[in-house]
This record gives C-alpha cells, structure tokens and sequence, in this order.
C-alpha cells in the first residue's frame, strides 16, 4: 500500500517543491492549501503522515495539530516553520507532532524526516500487530515447550513481567531469547507503548551509538538531519538489546548512565533528554569472561544482572522439538495454505536425534521448507536435507552418566531409560521384537514404556 503524504501549505510553489522531492512508486502526494481543504482530505484519504505549515490564510496549523490528537490513529505531522520560530516549534512537539522543519530547508533533510516518520509508523504497526498475534496464541505466546526447563522460563517470566526489573537472558543463537523479551513487554504494564528490538552485533561500532541514541544534523559526515535514536522511540515501552555482549565499551558507559539515571545525550547534542524506558538484554557470550578479557564493563554487568534468565539449547530440552514441529508445522501451513499432514514417524525419529546446532531457529526454517516443498501426504525422512540425515545425533547433556546426578530421582531415571531405549531400538534397526529380545522383555512391555516416557514413534515389529 502506498505511503499518503499530505502536504498543507498555502504557497503552490513550497508544495510543487516538497512533492517533486517526495514522490516515489511508494509514495502518493496530495495537497491543500488551506485548513478547510486539510480537513477535507484528511477525512476522505486517511493519508499517514502530514506537512503541515503553521501559517495558513484561515488559521494557524496548530489548530488542525489539536483536532488531528483526539482521533484514534492519528497521521505522524511535521511541522514546517518560518525561520526564527523554533519556540513555534517545540509547542508544536508537545502537542503532538513528530518533528519539525524551519524554512528555508534542504531536500535531503526534509526526505531524512519523512522517511523516520514512516520507520515510526511501521514500528507502531509491528506492535499492534504483535499483540493481536499474541492475543490469538497461547498463555505464552508464541513461547512453546513442555520440558521442566522451559517450565521454568515461563514461570520466572510470570514472576518478574509486571515490574520494571532488568532482565538478562542468556542463551545460544536462535533459542528464542527476542521471544522471551516479547512476552516480558507483553505482560508487563507497557504493554501498549513501543517494543524496539536492536541487535548489536549486526551494527559496526561506528553507527551503533547514533542508532541507539540519535544525532543532530551535522553530528558527523552525512548526517543531514536530526534522527531519534531507539531509545527515544521506545520511551514509555521497553527496550531489547540482543548480543550486547558485543557492544562497544564506549557504548556500554552511555548505556549504563540511561539504567542509573534514565537519561542520555544524542550525538552531536549538548542537550540532556530523559527517557522512560524498560530495559531486556541479550547475549550468547559469557560475560563473566568478557569481563576478564576487559571486554565488557563489570558495573554494566551487575546493573543489566537483576533477573537472570537462561534458555538452554534445543538439544538439552528435547521434549520441546515435538510441540514445536506441530507449532511451526500448523502456522505455516496456514501461511502458505498447504494442506500439511505432518512428519512421519520416521522422519519424527531423525529429528528428536539431531543436535540442532541452529536451536528453534534451525527446526523454524527446516519445517517451513518442508511443508512449502511437499507435495502430498506427511514428510519422510528421505524429504529432510541432508544433514538431518547424515549428522550422528550428539549426547543430550542430563542423559550423560555423569551428569544424571545432577537432576532429581525421577527426571535421572527417566533420562537414562529414555537414552536406554532409544540406543537399543537403534542398534536393532527400529525392530521392536528384536530390541525388547535383546534387553530381556515382552514386546508389550518395550511398547509401554515407549509410551509412557512420551516416545511418539513407528517402529517395525
């Protein structure tokens, strides 16, 4: 859908010149010269955002700015200003607008705050469109798991979301760890302002300080205009910052005064601004080391550490990978509108044996190529690539002897029978008579004890 720009001015010169400067195969200009065509467009085209000029021949701009706050899905305004009239301006922010221009303005800036404006908006629209998406899933969300570990992640985030705490989650590449940070934001008190999410490790050193906090125009070379940074956009909500194990340490100083006194400087500004604000961390690394190697700030460190949260990989919580074929399974087939009807047995067994060093993230995009490259009828294991096929399944750490002692009675003996079987059933190619002769039972009783320690597979007879 294109992007409605509507521009109010009262000289057709300025509004040839804005539309020439916005229009794009995205974009759609339209145009009024005064208040009452303003209000009459906006009411005919909904447009998403507004270049609104202050001086109009029946009004002041701002009085649109006021009515346009009291609808519910009002369109971002930019304010445009006569030179000299920046006081004009900032009663123009606090009444709601996004930004302000003052004439005379370059293209390149006026272009820079569009294009913000819009980034704002879709953010806006991620959001809503989140909760709704949250709204039709479980208690959990999106979290999916029965293992006690998984349990346990949902019950610590039950405990700790309705509060401002920080949180720290640990855990490996694709273990879901943004999910987490989503389900403490939609639980909590905030759940209607802004969830922003930034990776730090996908940012070089040099841009990640003007993404976090911003910069004024003219900070450094091509920064054409002023820019919000993500902590300014997600005041009121909460912040997620994954990896920031690899954060600069000269960033780790600014992030650590924004959790002591809730405020920050964006580049190239003198000017304070406070921001409240929820912050989630993230990271794969062992910070603990970092800090040895005096790269991670140890007063960071205690200050993000308030409420730990750890997500073990997907191969130590293999009671997981079944709910979560079924999950992704039924999501995607609704997505692509494919008929699904699941993985065979065997395919099943080739997953719950494979290591998944890629997490949920791996067995995410392994049932969506499945289900879009099949063609009829439930996937077998000859249609799973080819390093489900060909990687021997690694030891599940909690099935190792040495560590069963670790876990309580129940769970150890459960483990160990769990590996037991499984071991035996793979020694005797998957034949049940053959495997239930070799440890010295009934077949009945192999089919029992597959049932009740959840193994959900067809084996020969």
């Amino acid at each position: 859908m294109r992007y409605k720009i509507l521009v109010v001015d009262d000289e057709e010169s300025a509004r040839y010149g804005i539309r020439k400067a916005l229009q794009t195969r995205e974009s759609f200009i339209l145009e009024a010269p005064d208040l009452r065509s303003a209000r009459f467009t906006i009411e005919k085209e909904n447009p998403d955002l507004l270049l609104l000029d202050v001086n109009l021949p029946d009004g002041s701009g701002l009085e649109l700015l006021k009515e346009l706050a009291t609808r519910p899905q009002p369109p971002a305004v930019i304010v445009i200003t006569a030179h000299g009239s920046e006081r004009l301006a900032i009663d123009a922010i606090r009444a709601g607008a996004y930004e302000y221009l003052s004439k005379p303005f370059e293209v390149d800036e006026l272009r820079l705050l569009v294009r913000n404006a819009r980034e704002r908006a879709q953010l806006a629209e991620e959001n809503r469109a989140l909760r709704e998406e949250l709204g039709r899933e479980g208690k959990f969300g999106a979290m999916i798991g029965r293992s006690a570990a998984i349990q346990k992640i949902f019950e610590l985030v039950e405990r700790v979301a309705h509060t401002d705490v920080t949180v720290f989650i640990q855990g490996e590449s694709g273990t879901g760890k943004e999910l987490v940070a989503r389900e403490l934001h939609r639980r909590s008190g905030r759940s209607d302002m802004p969830f922003v999410a930034i990776n730090c490790a996908a940012l070089p050193d040099s841009l990640i300080e003007s993404e976090l906090f911003g910069h004024e125009k003219g900070a450094f070379t091509g920064a054409i205009g002023r820019r919000r940074g993500k902590f300014e956009l997600a005041d009121g909500g909460t912040i997620f910052l994954d990896e920031i194990g690899d954060m600069a340490l000269a960033t780790q100083a600014k992030v650590l005064r924004i959790l002591e006194e809730r405020r920050f400087e964006p580049l190239g500004s003198h000017e304070t601004r406070e921001v409240d604000v929820r912050i989630v961390c993230a990271t794969h690394r062992d910070l603990g080391q970092a800090i040895t190697v005096s790269e991670f700030r140890e007063d960071l460190y205690y200050r993000i550490h308030v409420v730990r949260l750890e997500i073990p990989p997907l191969r130590e919580r293999v009671e997981d990978v079944e709910p979560l074929i079924e999950y992704f399974g039924q999501m995607f087939a609704e997505k692509y509108r494919i008929a699904w009807s699941g993985f065979t047995e065997s395919a099943k067994a080739r997953l719950l044996n494979y290591p998944w060093p890629g997490n949920v993230r791996e067995l995410r995009n392994l049932v969506e190529r499945s289900i879009v490259l099949s063609i009829k009828g439930p996937i077998d294991a000859a249609d799973l690539p080819a390093e489900i096929l060909s990687t021997e399944p690694k030891e599940q750490s909690g099935s190792r002897q040495e560590d069963l002692w670790q876990l309580p009675y129940e769970e150890a003996r459960a483990a160990f029978e769990r590996k037991y079987l499984l071991d035996v059933l793979e020694r005797n190619d998957g034949n049940i008579s053959q495997a239930a002769a070799a440890m010295g039972i009934h077949r009945q009783t192999l089919q029992y004890k597959l049932k009740q320690l959840g193994i959900r597979k067809s084996w020969s007879e």
